[in-house]
């Protein structure tokens, strides 16, 4: 029995059956290189995501393992490395804090609840052939969203790296609370954060020159530079063990448990499955059109093609995944999968490889962090997500788009004044509003023939024939209901004006 058939129509979902059975010792190598190199630099991010989502830190490692495993068997990116990302982080922190108090039972099955409903949207999306939709977003207003969050994320952080206790959702509740409690500073804990802060910046900008200067080649250099933060952990753990600094106020991790991803269940509660579905949406939308951005920059290096909508089904998979082995809601990240990328990765089964080292380290390596200061993770935070922001934005629009621009600044304002979840929600609203409008107002030309040709062209371009009697237009845009009334109404503008007219094409 030929078994061609059978593979092709489940490959369709299964982009395994793909590339598993041309699966080379060439690729392995690569794969296990590149495993290597994410996993190193995942330990300390996956560690630090979950301290900005509220979560225990455990729960950072975990949203790393079996999620990244069922995106390699779903997904189609070859390089794209799925995980805990701070925008999202950042969103679950916003969700899951109005229905459970921070540090409780209930706020971390909230966040189980947010992935497994956000992994269900996806999925949905993704059966349904719904990946077109990301198109309807626009890009400056993403970025617009993705900006704020970087800007409210750093400053959520300030309270690590100065070693007292504040709370806030918005940037002038968060100043105002750092100014309240500015005396509370604890020295020890500034001293490890501005060192800490410093060095990291030193690593992204000056470590991989410095490499270079020594005759390391480019490549090696790059990635060893993305390791820095393994380096700032283990420096910064020893201090705090050696002296006794949490004797001296210093807050650190603490326990992790020793153990593989256990087994959870999301709440299937309809109240508090209601209170988070819209969160759940709006997460799913960002992590959607961050993830696939990534996947098709990365795809496109190496002409291979992305299908928008299998990547819906394999980030369903992956929140899905996440929801019941401790996670919570992940998305593909571009910092861990650019290294990925240039690491090397030739398949999907990099993510698995990576999964296998995160599972190693969740085993053997968790005892060593109880003495690791949460100001050192606050640090890789900052530093990570100072590269989101982009002010240039507001520029370019400004630039190209009027309209864009006031999109883009309302977005921002919103993000940063009345928080995370109003932000994304006048950003989606507002692309998609922007989109309505210049559909629903379409360019329309009036044309006439080129002399001794068969061609038409724009009257106020080109000298035409034109006929006094008979008015020819051309619409450029697709029409719909929306803008069939505007083509309407400027045909009996220009009817109403000119007596002449008779025949109108």
């Amino acid at each position: 029995m030929d078994r061609k058939p059978f593979v092709g129509a489940f490959a369709r979902y299964l982009p395994i059956l793909e590339w598993g059975p041309k699966y080379t010792k060439d690729a392995l190598t690569n794969d296990l290189l590149a495993a290597v190199i994410v996993t190193i630099m995942l330990v300390p991010q996956s560690l630090a995501y979950a301290l900005l989502a509220g979560l225990p830190a455990e729960m950072g490692i975990y949203a790393s393992i079996v999620p990244i495993v069922l995106y390699a068997i779903f997904g189609t990116s070859r390089a794209l490395a799925v995980g805990p990302v701070a925008v999202v982080s950042l969103m679950t922190a916003s969700a899951v804090g109005k229905v459970a108090a921070l540090g409780s039972i209930d706020y971390v099955t909230a966040a189980l609840t947010l992935a497994f409903l956000s992994g269900l949207i996806l999925l949905g999306l993704g059966l349904l052939r719904l990946g077109f939709l990301a198109n309807f977003l626009s890009h400056p207003v993403i970025a617009g969203f993705i900006t704020a969050s970087g800007i409210l994320i750093a400053m959520s952080q300030v309270k690590h790296l100065l070693g007292i206790k504040i709370s806030g959702d918005t940037v002038p509740e968060l100043v105002e609370q750092i100014i309240t409690h500015l005396g509370q500073t604890n020295f020890y804990t500034l001293g490890l954060g501005v060192v800490g802060t410093g060095f990291l910046f030193w690593v992204r900008k000056g470590l991989k020159p410095l490499l270079r200067k020594v005759g390391m080649g480019a490549r090696a250099a790059e990635l060893l530079a993305k390791t820095g933060p393994v380096l700032a952990i283990l420096v910064s753990t020893l201090v705090t063990w050696g002296f006794d600094l949490v004797g001296k106020g210093v807050q650190v991790v603490g326990e992790v448990p020793q153990s593989l991803p256990p087994l959870t269940a999301p709440s299937f509660s309809f109240d508090l499955m209601g209170s988070l579905l819209g969160s759940a949406l709006l997460i799913s939308i960002i992590g959607f059109v961050e993830s696939i951005s990534v996947a098709q920059t990365l795809a496109a290096k190496k002409r291979q093609r992305i299908d928008p909508n299998q990547e819906l089904i394999g980030l369903g998979a992956a929140n899905i995944g996440a929801a019941f082995t401790g996670g919570y809601p992940v998305t593909g990240g571009f910092s861990r999968s650019v290294v990925n990328y240039d690491a090397g990765a030739d398949t999907p089964a990099a993510g698995a490889y990576t999964a296998l080292g995160l599972a190693f380290a969740a085993l053997f390596l968790t005892p060593l962090i109880y003495f690791l200061p949460k100001a050192i993770l606050a640090a890789t935070i900052i530093v990570a997500v100072l590269s989101l922001i982009d002010f240039s934005i507001l520029r370019k629009s400004w630039v190209f788009s009027k309209p864009d621009f006031a999109a883009v600044s309302v977005t921002i304002f919103l993000t940063l004044v009345v928080g995370v979840e109003a932000g994304v929600s006048a950003g989606v609203l507002l692309s998609i509003v922007m989109y309505l409008y210049k559909t629903s107002r379409p360019h329309i030309a009036e044309v006439g023939q080129i002399a001794g040709t068969e061609h038409f062209r724009n009257v106020k371009r080109y000298d035409v024939i034109t006929y006094p009697h008979i008015l020819t237009l051309r619409v450029d845009e697709s029409l719909y209901f929306a803008n069939a009334r505007f083509l309407e109404d400027y045909i009996y503008d220009v009817v109403a004006k000119d007596s002449k007219l008779i025949h109108v094409v």
